[in-house]
């Protein structure tokens, strides 16, 4: 193999001739070997870190800190990474010590060797075009490393929010599939009033719809940046004119509504919008899980379980019991959950371990915050497209439970009072009989009030009259 020897303050390494990476990329991938899995894993974080030098770029010729030459070079080459390209050639893990400075390097050499290349130059001449001193210049690891995590994070974030508003969407659809299916409402694992599945399934569409404002509102706060701040936000080694002139090209390269912070010396060691972010991964975890679990409970069976509804069967679920199938999609869901409220724990560690005018820790963040995002937005579209939209609903099952169990005598309360339904429940249980019949076995309403009150639209929402209607009985207190 044809190696090029590159030297930094530690001495010189042989580098291998072909790759576009450098002697500190180098000396990270073997410092680092802990995950297996590199930056370049994470596009939109490679995309943002180009798309942050190509702003820096033209920003330092604007300003005359740059000349042309070097700078067109510059910007050719990040916008070959922004396509897509040489992402191969990121290969520090994305769990690193330096505050993420090896990740800033790697995108600086990758950049300076192909932009050599474009130059006519050889990898590695770093005296005609340097990853420091021009692909870096006005810049720190601490403000390019946390605005490209935010940009990615806010792009991860809006394909989420599509994800999610995918499976509200198919929530809804199910909702007005049933709207007149007839169940039993539960608290506790037990009986309580009677509703329908289109309700149940409505109350997680407005859930899903709650997390997508949610979600928004945590894109909004990534979209503050430290650039120009440099080593700690004081600005050292920048043009007075450069914060304002980078974050416009930044907003207009990348179409995030990116705006520089107030105060860059707080921007730089705050962590508290990705803390924002990954608490917002959390509450939608939370809430995917608790409707995962709920879908796993209303189609226990087929027989001996609740079995109000099918989910689409997508394999066999035992290598020993024939034609078991398991809920597949929402156990994978509540795996997905489980790891995000790792993340979540691991962001907030993370966040509170910064000290003074700079957090360290940030690539455990960025790294916690990105597989959050990929894993709940391909867990969304799982549910969507591989179980919420073929469920299919037991009516007569659901109708059966409703009329047998004691829980619709909350519905008589209006009529024969409280007391006297506890006794006609606790007579039905020990009688093994409904509390229709118990109740007209005691000639309390006739068949025909109770029919009307157990009528099923009477006993999904609230009554016109608010209690007694003209032609049935009143409990006397």
């Amino acid at each position: 193999m044809i190696m090029r020897i590159e030297a930094d303050l530690l001495g010189e390494r042989e580098v291998p001739g072909g790759v576009y990476y450098g002697i500190h990329t180098l000396r990270a991938i073997e410092n680092f070997p802990i995950t297996g899995t590199s930056i370049g894993a994470y596009p939109d974080f490679i995309v943002a870190l180009a798309s942050i030098k190509i702003a820096a770029a033209q920003a330092n010729q604007k300003l005359g800190l740059l000349d042309e030459r070097r700078s067109i070079a510059i910007i050719q080459a990040a916008e070959e990474i922004r396509a897509g390209g040489f992402h191969d050639q990121f290969l520090v893990d994305v769990i690193q010590g330096g505050a993420g400075t090896s990740s800033n390097m790697n995108a600086n050499e990758v950049i300076a060797n192909r932009a050599l290349e474009m130059l006519g130059c050889l990898k590695g001449e770093y005296r005609h075009l340097h990853p420091n001193q021009h692909v870096n210049m006005s810049q720190s690891t601490n403000d390019v490393y946390p605005t490209a995590v935010k940009i990615a994070t806010y792009r991860g974030l809006i394909r989420l929010i599509e994800a999610v508003s995918q499976l509200r969407t198919s929530f809804e659809g199910k909702a007005a599939e049933f709207a007149d299916a007839i169940k039993m409402g539960r608290t506790q694992l037990q009986e309580a009033v009677p509703m329908t599945l289109g309700q149940e399934f409505t109350a997680y569409a407005v859930a899903l719809a709650e997390e997508e404002r949610q979600l928004q509102d945590a894109a909004i706060l990534l979209c503050k940046v430290n650039l120009g701040a440099t080593a700690i936000g004081t600005g050292i080694n920048v043009h007075p004119a450069y914060p304002v002139e980078v974050t416009e090209n930044l907003r207009y390269l990348t179409g995030v509504p990116i705006k520089l912070a107030k105060n860059l010396i707080e921007a730089t060691q705050d962590c508290g919008a990705l803390v924002y972010a990954s608490g917002s991964l959390k509450r939608l975890a939370l809430k995917l899980s608790k409707v995962a679990s709920d879908l796993r409970l209303l189609s226990s069976g087929p027989r001996a379980g609740l079995g109000e509804i099918n989910l689409p069967p997508r394999q066999a679920g035992s290598s020993i019991m024939p034609g078991k199938v398991n809920p597949v999609v929402p156990e994978t869901i509540n795996q997905i959950a489980f790891e995000v409220l790792g993340n979540d724990l691991t962001v907030s560690f993370a966040a509170e371990g910064g000290q003074l005018q700079l957090n360290a820790f940030e690539p455990i963040i960025a790294h916690s915050l990105f597989k959050s995002l990929q894993h709940l937005r391909s867990g969304c579209l799982l549910l969507a497209e591989a179980c919420v939209d073929g469920i299919t609903a037991n009516r007569e099952r659901m109708r059966d439970s409703v009329m047998q169990s004691t829980g619709i005598v909350t519905a008589l309360n209006p009529f024969i009072g409280y007391v006297l339904a506890t006794e006609i429940v606790q007579e039905a249980l020990a009688t093994n009989e409904s509390v229709f019949d118990v109740v007209l076995a005691k000639k309390l309403l006739t068949r025909e009030q109770l029919n009307e009150i157990l009528e099923p639209s009477a006993l999904t929402q609230p009554r016109a009259s608010g209690g007694c209607r003209s032609s049935l009985p009143c409990a006397v207190s």
